[in-house]
């Protein structure tokens, strides 16, 4: 049996549909429960915008494992991303003491129909990817959503610990998923820079909304 063969149950080949937003809900709702069950500075694991990118991203890489086209790795990452929202939100609106105002839930279900499409496309460039450069693109994607949040903890928020876990992301996710040390290298700087733009992409916007 190959590994592809292997995978393709647990990516649920042509019933992505299901088990991609199913994977979605159940860690929405399990980052809903560690806000309340994790501490100190591991509570900032439950609310990382970046942490939720790696589901989406995970998702993208299993479809092209199994050898599905680049559009269901796409589609398969938004499930996930509309997936995490509906859990999280619906476990805070049903399990606990209501969500509050739908600004927020709007304002990440906004950012989770861009987010998931792109990072599901990344988990597939990363895993599948014909060209060097697809595949520098795709895991620099994942490595830079921690770097964005490094700066985050860094320049705003002053949380030292966080920024230093994001940080060794940023650095580990090159160093272990790249295939080839060039290759290395070039995800390595490549999510450099994108940790910049998505800091001013990303970033700056929300603190102004939140502001």
């Amino acid at each position: 049996m190959t590994i592809s063969t292997a995978l393709r149950p647990v990516t649920g080949l042509n019933r992505w549909w299901i088990s991609a937003p199913a994977a979605g809900i159940a860690l929405g709702v399990l980052t809903n429960l560690a806000q309340g069950g994790l501490s100190g500075a591991s509570n900032q694991i439950a609310n990382s915008g970046a942490v939720w990118c790696v589901p989406a991203f995970t998702t993208g890489a299993l479809a092209a494992a199994a050898h599905m086209a680049l559009r269901k790795s796409v589609l398969a990452g938004l499930c996930t991303t509309i997936g995490l929202v509906v859990g999280y939100y619906g476990y805070a609106e049903f399990g606990r003491d209501g969500m509050g105002s739908p600004f927020w839930p709007l304002v990440w279900l906004a950012m989770a129909l861009v987010s998931g499409p792109l990072f599901g496309a990344a988990g597939a460039w990363w895993r599948r990817g014909h060209t060097a450069r697809r595949r520098v693109v795709g895991l620099a994607a994942l490595a830079g959503v921690f770097g964005m949040e490094s700066i985050q903890y860094t320049w705003v928020l002053h949380y030292t610990p966080q920024a230093w876990t994001c940080a060794a992301l940023l650095v580990a996710i090159p160093l272990l998923m790249a295939r080839r040390h060039k290759e290395r290298a070039l995800t390595l700087l490549t999510a450099l820079a994108f940790s910049v733009i998505a800091y001013a992409v990303i970033e700056l916007p929300l603190q102004h909304v939140s502001a």
